[in-house]
């Protein structure tokens, strides 16, 4: 049927009360119910409006309008386009072919399948998260991976909270509220988003102290610096930068001795958290909690998704005194870790008790040899169908730890380059895929990186660069 031939096409828009009598919309209020249907259709018909009135006014004018039949097809598929979006969950998982391993924006370290487990079981039913079997009655939570990290990171006692930017809050507020903390204005990191470590540092009550240089700070620095007024002395590893040429910073035990003679906590922030350097041997040194706790440092705070290879935490230990003035502290409360969190963490930390670490998935991402890399890329490029005029290839590539681990540091690696077309166009229809995948674009090609896919992934990321490259060659439709 045909619209009518004078006044304005747009009348021809078809009627949200008579869309909801179709036969695809009662279909769609069944599983999603009539208001959000309604409300579905009714942001169709004002998007298809509004795409009418754009057409009118650009080049060629308004051209042949659509049929009313045309107008209601476009906007039942739009209405439908929009209901299975809004079903679709917004936390997703996806597929990571960028090269970056401990990639922040993608949920950095995936979890072991033990403690995948583990989640499963706590988060099932109910749980001891605070209760004590042996007595019978109200425990801590804070008892459930305690033990496990002081064996494994080789100190008196240790306790978890939320991220490792919490852990440095919480020393802060624990150990020098209202006191001066004492820190080389080279190690003044900046922490991803954009969120800074004076920042934490004022935040949790303390008075941020810089001694030395960008480049230089002695240990005397520092002892010219404490009095009356220190609370802390902060040692911190920039662990997402590096600072090359005339330098020098003052060595862990040195400011442990300046701690003990002035009465002065001393805390190392290690930042991503190596527990085992023999896994890491090919990347390198790397300051570990163990080493922290031989300098004598009172806490070493440190990150549970990054190097260790478990959930997002933060951890802290070391001596016993120092953990407990923590334990006390009301700000405990606002930064303490659910029950899903501790269930991946000890079942994390177990595999390292086992001798086990280098399995975890990312550690095992981070240490598989290039050339396995390459074989699995090769393995899965011949499910890749690529439409006349692109090309898909076997490339060496680039990777990165990330996560602000080990920075600049290069790891050789392997994936697919695609050439031809509009390598932002596949991009984006891959990251549209189910499951969607995010690469990189990178001198005119897309590149999938495979070390960053986990094992048995290779397949499912070929079917979706193939449906992309498929999607990305078809003309655009423009509606006219």
């Amino acid at each position: 049927m045909s619209p009518p031939d004078s006044g304005d096409p747009r009348r021809a828009l078809p009627a949200v009360d008579r869309l909801l009598d179709s036969d695809p919309a009662a279909g769609w209020i069944s599983r999603w119910g009539r208001d959000v249907v309604a409300g579905a259709l009714r942001r169709a018909v004002d998007a298809e409006r509004a795409r009418m009135a754009a057409a009118e006014g650009g080049p060629g004018g308004s051209g042949g309008a659509p049929s009313e039949e045309e107008l209601r097809r476009r906007v039942l598929e739009e209405a439908r386009r929009r209901l299975e979006e809004a079903a679709r969950p917004s936390l997703r998982p996806l597929l990571n072919g960028t090269g970056v391993v401990l990639h922040t924006n993608l949920g950095r370290a995936p979890l072991d399948p033990e403690a995948l487990r583990a989640v499963r079981e706590v988060a099932g039913g109910y749980s001891n998260l605070e209760y004590d079997l042996e007595e019978g009655s109200r425990g801590s939570r804070y008892a459930h991976c305690g033990d496990l990290l002081a064996e494994l990171a080789g100190t008196e006692s240790a306790l978890v909270v939320n991220n490792n930017a919490a852990a440095v809050a919480l020393a802060v507020h624990g150990l020098a509220r209202d006191r001066e903390v004492v820190v080389a204005r080279g190690e003044l990191v900046e922490i991803g988003g954009s969120f800074r470590l004076p920042e934490v540092v004022e935040g949790a009550g303390g008075h941020l102290r810089e001694v030395g240089t960008t480049n230089r700070t002695r240990p005397e620095d520092y002892g010219r610096a404490l009095g009356a007024e220190t609370g802390m002395i902060l040692k911190v590893h920039p662990s997402n930068y590096r600072v090359e040429g005339f330098t020098q910073e003052a060595e862990l035990g040195d400011l442990v001795r300046l701690g003990e003679r002035a009465g002065v906590p001393v805390v190392h922030d290690l930042g991503s958290g190596l527990l085992r350097p023999e896994l890491m041997e090919a990347y390198p040194p790397e300051p570990t909690p163990s080493e922290s706790a031989e300098a004598g440092v009172d806490l070493a705070t440190w990150s549970g998704d990054k190097l260790l290879g478990g959930p997002q935490a933060g951890i802290l230990t070391g001596r016993r005194e120092a953990v407990d003035r923590l334990r006390d502290d009301p700000l405990l409360r606002a930064l303490r870790v659910d029950k899903m969190t501790l269930a991946a963490l000890e079942a994390t930390l177990r595999r390292y008790r086992t001798g086990e670490g280098g399995e975890l998935p990312a550690l095992r991402a981070l240490r598989e040899p290039r050339d396995a890399v390459e074989r699995r890329a090769r393995e899965a490029l011949e499910a890749v169908e690529a439409p006349a005029g692109v090309r898909v290839s076997v490339a060496e590539t680039t990777a990165r730890v990330g996560g602000g681990a080990y920075p600049e540091h290069p790891v050789p690696s392997a994936g697919w380059r695609v050439e031809g077309g509009s390598a932002q166009a596949v991009a984006s229809a891959c990251r549209r895929g189910d499951p969607p995948l995010v690469g990189r674009v990178s001198g005119g090609a897309f590149w999938v990186d495979v070390r960053t896919l986990l094992p048995g992934q290779e397949r499912t990321a070929a079917r979706v660069l193939s449906r992309a490259l498929r999607s990305a060659a078809e003309p655009e439709d423009d509606g006219r």
